[in-house]
């Protein structure tokens, strides 16, 4: 395959092994080191591998984010838009608010309700069950895909409760899948520096495993370009690969690259933030090649890259854009280039350019609904 292709011996080496079986994780770090002519053998490996693992197929979900409050309790060094609570720009959603940005979703089509928030600090697991009732009862046949790890784990602590509990009481209520927020980068070293008050690795790794013993699948997530080194990114793709051979209970990997400009820790002075282009190509590949089938789906945040480079990471291994994701205002507070709400026809038109089809899909990956163009998607009736 790499005949006639300029690029190193070490490089050529790795890449034929990983036509059949997956890299190590000192593989990896060598690719991720790489640069010059080695890159575009990269990148063409990890789409190989792309096509002969899922096809040709580009998936998406038609979805909503549910943003319910942004005050937050964990106020992380990346995030801008937690709250504290006395901010004038602080807020809570009631009922009336929550179900009808809801309503104006389903009527777009929408068939998941992603719901986070900030980690309020007197949140128990009956607020929210609370939510989960709120929305079910309302729209039984929209999937829910709510809350973090570090959401959950601190409601089961108030509600005096252990996390098996509350996964299985939340299951009850209507969770169906959980997002991979709050992974950020699972080095302690790092967390230390950006989340210091979010859940350790072993605990994230834990809460984690107990949601998919309970049944309950999952995101995986990587937020890099911040202080992690290069090495670090590679071991959190192998607690994830490791976790993911324990339970198989991740259905997608998301990379997502660090939106720095209004940061905490880039307006106190932090530099050296944000991963470059070909960091990010690297990231994608990479992952393609470490995780192969056993995560078969890696997504491209098209809200953190904007489409023009969420089109050519779709070259280099990933085969999902992720959601419509109206209403991401977390997305939005961070600086998002081509904003938080994409229209099926912007995502249809990326993925024909490529010549591939776009497919949309449900949260657990168990539901395809092809897309024709010009068409929209039929609305969900509620009850």
């Amino acid at each position: 395959m790499f005949d006639k292709l300029p690029i190193s011996s070490e490089t050529e080496k790795i890449l034929t092994k990983s036509l059949d079986e997956a890299i190590t994780v000192e593989e990896a770090n060598h690719l991720m080191n790489i640069k010059g002519q080695d890159l575009h053998p990269l990148l063409a490996t990890a789409d190989y591998l792309r096509q002969k693992i899922v096809g040709d197929d580009v998936t998406f979900i038609n979805n909503c984010n549910v943003n319910f409050t942004n005050i937050c309790t964990v106020r992380c060094g990346f995030c801008a838009f937690g709250k504290d609570a006395d901010d004038p720009e602080a807020y809570i959603l009631n009922d009336e608010q929550i179900l009808a940005k809801a309503q104006g979703a389903v009527e777009k089509g929408a068939h998941e309700f992603c719901v986070m928030g900030g980690v309020l600090p007197d949140a128990d697991i009956e607020y929210y069950e609370h939510l989960l009732h709120l929305l079910k009862d309302e729209y039984p046949n929209v999937m829910i895909h709510g809350f973090s790890p570090t959401m959950i784990r601190d409601a089961c602590l108030v509600s005096g409760i252990d996390v098996a509990e509350g996964f299985e009481r939340l299951s009850d209520a209507g969770l169906d899948t959980l997002p991979g927020t709050a992974a950020e980068i699972l080095t302690d070293r790092s967390r230390k520096i950006i989340c210091p008050e979010k859940v350790s690795v072993s605990e994230w790794v834990d809460t984690v495993r107990t949601a998919h013993e309970v049944g309950i699948p999952a995101s995986a997530t990587i937020m890099y370009g911040h202080v992690e080194t290069l090495e670090e990114r590679v071991e959190h793709i192998d607690i994830i690969r490791n976790l993911q051979e324990e339970t198989h209970g991740f259905t997608e990997f998301i990379p997502m690259t660090f939106m720095h400009e209004y940061s905490p820790i880039f307006l106190e002075g932090q530099t050296n933030l944000g991963a470059s282009g070909t960091e990010d190509l690297k990231l994608y590949a990479v992952s393609r090649l470490m995780l192969r089938d056993l995560i078969p789906n890696i997504q491209v945040s098209w809200v953190k890259m904007g489409f023009r480079f969420a089109q050519v990471a779709l070259t280099a291994g990933t085969n999902d854009l992720g959601g419509t994701l109206g209403g991401d205002e977390l997305s939005a507070a961070s600086g998002a280039p081509d904003g938080v709400e994409a229209s099926i026809e912007t995502l249809d038109n990326m993925v024909r350019n490529l010549g591939r089809k776009l497919i949309d899909r449900n949260s657990k990956y168990t539901e395809f609904y092809p897309v024709a163009q010009g068409i929209e998607m039929p609305s969900i009736p509620s009850k």
